[in-house]
């Protein structure tokens, strides 16, 4: 099956009356080798992970990119089977048609089956404009919060809007440990 272009994807989003801005830049596959495109696109700019539970159902979680996300307790918050593990290249070309280090909530254009469950951090979508790679990673494209939703409903992917569990915090050299 054919997956979209980028280019595919903007006359997409442009179909549905979603204005975009979208900036090329260098490929960056990290959210830290991200941070000088970062600085030059406003907006809030996300962090994608494409993850799996033990019964086999695929979930993409798009956050905040500096949202701090823990893992081992995220399966309680999405109702999925056991702790989650990280969706294989092989399960992200396939559902997703995307390239590890493109992962991005726009992805599940692809996802024609609706084999993926869309995620998204109730941190991302405080912000006015929220900001995608366009399925891949030498580009940004940038749209409102409402426009994303917008899009993921028309993809048939109703994105289920939650609060990420966070990792426990960290207690301090100093600190006493509780008896």
């Amino acid at each position: 099956m054919a997956h979209l272009s980028p280019q595919e994807l903007l006359n997409r989003l442009s179909a549905l009356g979603i204005q975009t801005e979208t900036v090329e830049h260098e490929p960056v596959f990290t959210v830290a080798e991200s941070k000088s495109v970062k600085e030059r696109i406003p907006g809030a700019h996300s962090k994608n992970l494409f993850v799996k539970d033990k019964k086999g159902r695929f979930f993409l979680i798009s956050a905040k990119h500096d949202t701090a996300i823990d893992l081992k307790r995220m399966h309680e918050v999405l109702g999925a089977s056991g702790r989650l593990s990280f969706g294989s290249a092989e399960q992200l070309r396939a559902l997703l048609g995307v390239e590890p280090g493109s992962v991005t909530a726009f992805a599940v254009v692809n996802d024609t089956d609706g084999k993926v469950t869309m995620v998204l951090d109730a941190n991302l979508m405080e912000h006015e404009r929220v900001n995608f790679h366009p399925l891949v990673n030498s580009m940004t494209t940038g749209v409102s919060r409402e426009d994303l939703v917008t899009f993921l409903r028309a993809t048939g992917h109703d994105p289920l809007i939650l609060r990420l569990p966070e990792p426990p915090a960290e207690l301090p050299d100093n600190a006493q440990a509780p008896i």
